[in-house]
């Protein structure tokens, strides 16, 4: 009889060092870091995969509550500029139906749609500029007009190609801006296969793209119309500095993510 109670007191011994076992590894899951999506109540969570520092908040059974939370759209927002090309429309925005600009209708517009609706505005701004640089001048303003640029391009061409603020990307050609040292047609210009029309072929980091701009604009056939030259040579500046804006490229560019250095 003896014996058979030591066997039991043994057996039962067993059991709760099992059980105990048990309750120690249970309490070990809950001690984890919590994990948002194991089915498991652990960590900080207040419910299953809910509530806690980490999860979302639990609904009122305890659950992760499936349902989104509603988006917060007050306050004051602003229309920014496509960008494409930076410059471009706020340089040759224009009035239209009594308004002082069409810069924010340009930057709501679709791009396909863009050539249509603005290329005869913006021409009619590139012009008018140069009227005001005849008139500083004081020469007759018939006599000041847009030259055909570096590119090749008139004034409708250029216009309708600028009004599209989208910026090309050629895979099959060098990627950059404008670069006068690019020979793709042996001719030192920039051509789509068919020649009809001028492609810019991308942007590069080095690239200036507001000198860039003001070139195609005012630059003429050799990129330099009116670049502050002396024609008198008096010492004074006769034509004005319209090809740049005066700042250099000054950042320093890295090779690796996210190539641009500190700003200066």
């Amino acid at each position: 009889m003896k014996l058979y109670n030591i066997k039991y007191m043994f057996l039962s011994f067993f059991a709760l060092v099992v059980l105990s076992a048990c309750d120690e590894d249970d309490g070990y899951t809950k001690g984890l870091q919590a994990s948002c999506g194991d089915g498991i109540m652990n960590g900080t969570e207040t419910g299953v995969d809910c509530g806690g520092s980490s999860c979302v908040p639990c609904d009122g059974d305890g659950m992760e509550s499936m349902e989104p939370e509603t988006p917060d759209f007050s306050g004051t927002y602003a229309q920014v500029d496509f960008m494409g090309r930076p410059g471009i429309n706020t340089v040759l925005s224009f009035d239209m139906d009594g308004e002082p600009s069409v810069k924010d209708a340009h930057n709501t517009s679709i791009p396909s749609e863009m050539g249509a609706i603005f290329q005869a505005g913006f021409e009619a701004r590139l012009e008018a500029y140069h009227d005001v640089y005849a008139n500083l001048l004081g020469l007759d303003p018939m006599d000041v007009n847009y030259e055909n640029n570096i590119l090749g391009l008139d004034a409708a061409t250029l216009t309708g190609y600028l009004a599209a603020d989208v910026l090309e990307v050629a895979p099959n050609l060098p990627t950059t801006y404008f670069n006068p040292g690019t020979d793709l047609d042996m001719d030192g210009r920039i051509l789509v296969p068919d020649g009809d029309e001028i492609a810019l072929t991308g942007r590069s980091l080095q690239d200036d793209v507001i000198d860039v701009s003001l070139i195609l604009l005012f630059g003429g056939m050799e990129g330099n119309r009116f670049s502050g030259q002396d024609t008198d040579m008096d010492g004074m500046a006769d034509l004005p500095r319209l090809t740049s804006d005066g700042v250099g490229l000054t950042a320093d560019i890295q090779t690796s993510f996210p190539y641009l250095g500190a700003p200066e």
